[in-house]
């Protein structure tokens, strides 16, 4: 390091794991915990109040929070967006409101498809298993 770069604290550079960094924000902050729409800029807020965790910890952590299904079916139906401390931060738009609706409807549909797939795989197995038992009965040494 050339003595004109600026050092970084050294537990900023420590890489924090995102789901106890979520649950940390979660015992913290009633926002979190009740997954409620979050202020536009609320990592501002998070740097601030947590100036030891990295700012990309902190922005994975808000990533997994805000992608969650719990948040997106708040996002769904609220009105108004919270500050860590539970104050209004302003409206939630019937934009945002469709965003997360959008989410949702594609997380289920990939998720049914997902199901459908899978079950169409064990009924090819249990009909594999049961031509096989037939041909082993059949040509089997009795």
């Amino acid at each position: 390091m050339t003595t004109t770069e600026s050092a970084t604290p050294v537990a900023n550079d420590k890489p924090v794991d995102v789901r106890s960094l979520l649950k940390d924000l979660q015992s913290r902050f009633d926002v979190f915990r009740n997954y409620s729409p979050l202020a536009i800029g609320i990592d501002k807020q998070l740097f601030a109040a947590l100036p030891e965790v990295s700012k990309k910890s902190v922005r994975l952590a808000m990533r997994s929070h805000t992608m969650a299904t719990r948040y997106l079916r708040e996002m769904e139906k609220a009105t108004h967006r919270l500050n860590l401390d539970g104050s209004q931060a302003g409206e939630v738009t019937d934009e945002n409101r469709q965003h997360a609706a959008e989410l949702l409807k594609e997380r289920f549909k990939k998720q049914a498809e997902q199901r459908k797939a899978q079950e169409a795989a064990a009924k090819a197995e249990a009909v594999k298993q049961k031509k096989l038992l037939e041909l082993a009965e059949k040509f089997g040494r009795k």
